[in-house]
């Protein structure tokens, strides 16, 4: 196994664009899936890491709930910067498949400068902003004062986690993602090292607390952007990227936007639905079934990885496969794909369920956020499989650049039906608040099935064609 991969790492570092017609399907699959695998990883425990350091901080489960609550609120950041990534790798990877080098350089440069431009604005909003967002969520007035400078660092320099997340997709567009592992793995290295750091404090550096950690964050993430920047420049050409081709390009724009819209709005529907739940249960919960939620949903982030990984390898697949007009291929990168997929998810739903208690102890000593976050655990791990399920399927669209229909199935999946129910069950019935987290891999079955209808028709639709 570690022969393989080390195998097919020194491939990917031989070719600065890959195109993935001309290599076997499950080749194709492994080369891209296993370093975006260990990319996401990597961007999993930068929120990982800060919770483990500050989880053990005096007053921890104040410190818990602030971090968990700004991930979560990142996670509209993230959604913004998936979306553009999502429209960016699909038309770089159908630009790649046609065989369209120039042409994949200009859309480098027009989301570069789009995601500029957007992160100027978000970077304005949640730092004047981020009190009175927090207080809106339900989260208490002495979690506020004790660490609302963490989330006005991380979301003043969202530049950084915007381009992170784009120039990755770029990345995995031109079919390289061993870049991509690159610049997450040494953003993570500088965090990992500062955090201890800034947080407890050594040497020259003072003992900064829960504001530490959100500079070791942020520094560890301009690091690898510069990194990917540097990378850019050095396969410029084979990339078609030209310093004189700065400029607007309407056109390119319109067809990016067009794309990255609905991409947006289909990880904004679903990252709302889990603001909202997590607002609902801090509620109900309090501090303490908040910040066991908060540990929940990081593990289970970190846990899915793996999935997301594949499903990301499956977009890029896809978007090459019908640049070459391969469509057929896609059908059976489906199949292989999704049995690979269940073997994961089943395997990482029975380390949820029987290593539960362990996992919690590793984030936090406090032991009624343990018990919390245990039970939390369990319940969120009994849709792993549909979770998975659904994450190929939504990406096989995305790749091919039909970001509609994921956007509509969550809008049915989360806003018609889980969001409602556990308002009721919360708000109205004044139910305990482990009903509102037994609602989640409900609404990821129900997902499950909806994609598994609508990418029956699509299949049915590319066997006409061919």
């Amino acid at each position: 196994m570690v022969k393989t991969i080390k195998a097919k790492l020194k491939f990917l570092q031989h070719h600065d664009v890959v195109d993935f017609n001309s290599i076997g399907l499950k080749e194709g699959i492994w080369l891209l899936a296993i370093p975006m695998i260990l990319e996401l990883i990597l961007e999993s425990v930068f929120s990982l890491v800060d919770l483990y350091f500050v989880g053990h901080l005096p007053d921890s489960h104040l410190a818990i709930q602030i971090i968990g609550f700004t991930e979560s609120i990142n996670t509209i950041i993230y959604s913004i910067a998936v979306g553009f990534s999502v429209a960016v790798t699909a038309l770089i990877s159908i630009s790649i498949g046609e065989k369209k080098i120039e042409r994949t350089g200009k859309i480098i440069i027009q989301a570069l400068i789009i995601s500029c431009l957007l992160s100027l604005i978000i970077s304005i909003l949640g730092y004047f902003y981020a009190t009175d967002i927090f207080a809106s969520l339900n989260v208490s007035q002495k979690a506020i004062v004790y660490g609302i400078s963490y989330p006005k660092i991380i979301f003043s320099n969202s530049i950084f986690i915007l381009l992170l997340f784009l120039i990755n997709g770029i990345f995995r567009g031109i079919g390289n993602p061993l870049l991509a592992m690159k610049s997450l793995w040494i953003a993570n290295g500088f965090n990992l090292i500062l955090c201890p750091l800034l947080i407890n404090g050594w040497g020259i550096f003072p003992a900064m607390g829960i504001e530490g950690a959100a500079w070791a964050t942020v520094s560890g993430r301009a690091i690898g952007v510069f990194y990917q920047l540097y990378s850019i420049f050095k396969i410029r050409k084979s990339i078609g990227f030209q310093k004189n081709g700065i400029q607007f390009h309407y056109a390119i724009i319109k067809s990016i936007t067009s794309i990255a819209i609905p991409g947006i709005l289909q990880y904004v529907l679903a990252s709302l639905s889990w603001i909202y739940l997590a607002q609902l249960i801090a509620k109900s919960g309090g501090e303490y079934g908040s910040a066991g939620f908060q540990i929940a949903v990081r593990v289970m982030m970190f846990f899915i990885l793996p999935i997301w990984g594949l499903s990301n390898a499956v977009a890029t697949l896809t978007g090459q496969y019908l640049g070459a007009q391969h469509s057929i291929r896609v059908k059976v990168l489906t199949k292989i794909v999704l049995k690979y997929t269940i073997i994961l998810c089943l395997g990482i739903t029975l380390i949820n369920i029987f290593f539960a208690e362990g996992i919690s102890l590793f984030f936090t000593n406090d032991i009624q956020t343990i018990a919390q976050a245990k039970e939390s655990m369990k319940i969120i791990s009994l849709g792993y499989i549909s979770y998975g399920i659904s994450m190929i399927l939504n990406n096989l669209f995305n790749g091919a650049g039909n970001t509609k229909i994921p956007t509509l199935v969550n809008f049915l999946g989360f806003w018609i039906f889980q969001i409602p129910l556990a308002y009721y069950l919360i708000d109205i019935q004044k139910s305990n608040y482990f009903y509102a987290i037994g609602l989640i891999p409900i609404t990821e079955t129900i997902l499950c099935l909806l994609y598994g209808a609508l990418w029956k028709n699509l299949a049915n639709s590319i066997t006409t064609q061919d």
